[in-house]
C-alpha cells in the first residue's frame, strides 16, 4: 500500500527504482490505471473544450449563444456527478467508467460531424456536449472513490496529485498538439485564420480526440482490477439525494460555500477566455528561433501555446505542493489556489495585446492547479468507505447548480463581466480563509 516503506517485504532488500517511483506518486495499481485513462480522456477533452467557443463562432454562433453553451455546460456539470457517483457506488467503478467513456467518444464524434449539417451545426455542439462530458462529469465520483479506496487517508493529497499529474500532462500536450494543427492550417504569409480554416483545423483535432477516447475506454476496462471496489446503497430517488445533501460531512460546508463563489465567478467568463485571446486582443506570436527560423503563429495557435505554458507550471508545482500539505495542511494550499482563480479574469481582460504579457499571465494561472489535489482531498477525505462517489456527487451537484455564467455579459461589457468575476471570486476566497476547516488526516 502507499505509505509503506519502500522495501521488499519478502526479502527485506531495498525497493527497486520502479517501487520508489510508485511510492513517490502513491500509484497503487488501480490509481495508475485511472491515471492512464485520465490522460487519454483529458487529452481529448482539453484539445477540444477550450477551443469550442472559437469553433462555435467560426460556425456562425454569436457571443450570446457561446454564453448559452457555457451555461449548458455548467448545467451538465451540476446534474451529472450525483447520478454518476451513485451509479459507480452501486455497480462498481470499472463498468461505470467504461460506459461513461463510450458516451464521451460518441460526443467527440458528434462535434466532428456537426459542420456537415449546415444550420444544425451549432445546435449539434450542444447535443455533443451531452455525451462528451460523460466521462469527465458522470465519472467524477468514480474517480474520487478509486483514489479514496486505494490510498491511505494521510496521503490523499498525494494520491490525487498522481492522477492530476497524468491528467494535467494531457492538459499540457493536448493544447500544444492543437496549436500545431492550427499552425498548419493557418495562412502561411500572415498567420491569420479564416473561419473555414478554423473549422477544418478543429475537425482534425476532434478526430484525434475520438481515437484517444476509444483507447482510454479500452485501457480502463481491461486493466482496472475491480476486486477492491467499495459498493454502497442503491439509488433511492429524490429522497436519497436530499438525504445525501443533508448528510454531507460538516467539514465540507465552508469549503462548498467558498468553492461555489469562486467557480461561479470563473464560470461567468471561462468560456470566453479563448475569444479574449483570439478576437478581443487578437494576439498571435511572431518570433525567430535558432535552427527553426521565423515562426508565425495565429492567435488560435498561440492560445494553445498559452494553455501549454499554464499546464507546464501546474505540472511543476502540483506534486511538491501536495507533499507540502503534510506539513502545512490542506487549507492554506486550497486558499492560494482559490485566490489565483479569482484574480485571473481581471488580469486577463486588462492585459495589453502583448504575447509576452499573456505568457506570464497564463503561467501565473497555472498556479491555481497546484491546489487541486489538496482540494479534492478535502472533499472526499471525510466520506465513509462506500460513499465516496455519492459524497463527491452531492458536493458537485450543489456547487455546479449555482455556477451558471452570465449569459451574454461578454457581448455587453467584457471589462465589467471579467472584473465582476474577480470580485465574486475574492469573496469566495475570503470566506473559505475565515471559515474553512482542515481535514485532520492531512497532518499524516
Amino acid at each position: 500500500m502507499a505509505g509503506e516503506p519502500a522495501s521488499d517485504s519478502a526479502t527485506g532488500e531495498p525497493a527497486s527504482v520502479r517501487d520508489r517511483i510508485r511510492e513517490l506518486f502513491a500509484l497503487e495499481r488501480d490509481v495508475l490505471v485511472l491515471s492512464v485513462a485520465m490522460f487519454a480522456f483529458s487529452l481529448g477533452f482539453q484539445m477540444t473544450s477550450r477551443y469550442l467557443g472559437e469553433y462555435m463562432v467560426a460556425l456562425g454562433a454569436s457571443a450570446v449563444v457561446v454564453g448559452l453553451y457555457g451555461t449548458f455546460s455548467n448545467v451538465i456539470s451540476a446534474v451529472y456527478p450525483y447520478p454518476g457517483g451513485a451509479i459507480s457506488d452501486r455497480i462498481g467503478s470499472r463498468y461505470a467508467l467504461t460506459v461513461f467513456g463510450l458516451l464521451s467518444t460518441v460526443g467527440f464524434a458528434v462535434w466532428l460531424g456537426a459542420p456537415a449539417f449546415g444550420v444544425l451545426a451549432v445546435p449539434l455542439i450542444f447535443v455533443g456536449l451531452v455525451f462528451a462530458q460523460a466521462w469527465k462529469s458522470f465519472g467524477l465520483g468514480a474517480t474520487f472513490a478509486i483514489v479514496k479506496q486505494s490510498v491511505p487517508p494521510a496521503r490523499l493529497a498525494e494520491g490525487f496529485a498522481s492522477t492530476e499529474t497524468f491528467r494535467r500532462t494531457a492538459f499540457l500536450v493536448g493544447p500544444l498538439l492543437a496549436a500545431g494543427v492550427f499552425a498548419v492550417f493557418a495562412t502561411t504569409d500572415t498567420g491569420s485564420m479564416a473561419d473555414a480554416q478554423v473549422v477544418a483545423a478543429f475537425a482534425a483535432v476532434l478526430a484525434v480526440a475520438v481515437v484517444f477516447a476509444l483507447l482510454g475506454t479500452l485501457a480502463q476496462h481491461t486493466l482496472y482490477d475491480s476486486a477492491g471496489d467499495d459498493f454502497g446503497k442503491a439509488f433511492e430517488g429524490i429522497e436519497g439525494i436530499a438525504d445525501d445533501l443533508r448528510n454531507l460531512p460538516p467539514e465540507l460546508r465552508p469549503l462548498l460555500v467558498g468553492d461555489t463563489l469562486v467557480r461561479f465567478a470563473n464560470g461567468m467568463v471561462y468560456v470566453f477566455f479563448v475569444i479574449v485571446v483570439t478576437r478581443f486582443l487578437g494576439v498571435g506570436l511572431s518570433t525567430t528561433l535558432p535552427l527553426v527560423g521565423t515562426v508565425d503563429l495565429s492567435p488560435q495557435a498561440y492560445f494553445g501555446v498559452l494553455l501549454g505554458i499554464e499546464m507546464a507550471v501546474a505540472l511543476l508545482t502540483m506534486l511538491p505542493v501536495a507533499k507540502l500539505t503534510r506539513r502545512v495542511g490542506l487549507k492554506p494550499v486550497v486558499t492560494v489556489g482559490f485566490a489565483v482563480y479569482a484574480v485571473f479574469p481581471a488580469l486577463l481582460i486588462a492585459a495589453p495585446p502583448d504575447a509576452g504579457v499573456l505568457a506570464a499571465l497564463f503561467a501565473f494561472s497555472g498556479l491555481r492547479f497546484a491546489g487541486l489535489p489538496a482540494h479534492k482531498a478535502l472533499i472526499v477525505g471525510p466520506a465513509e468507505q462506500g460513499a465516496g462517489g455519492r459524497v463527491t456527487g452531492s458536493y458537485y451537484l450543489v456547487r455546479n447548480v449555482v455556477v451558471m455564467p452570465g449569459v451574454g455579459t461578454f457581448a455587453g461589457s467584457p471589462s465589467l463581466a471579467f472584473s465582476t468575476a474577480t470580485v465574486v471570486g475574492l469573496l469566495g476566497t475570503g470566506y473559505f480563509l475565515v471559515f474553512g476547516e482542515e481535514f485532520a488526516a492531512a497532518d499524516g
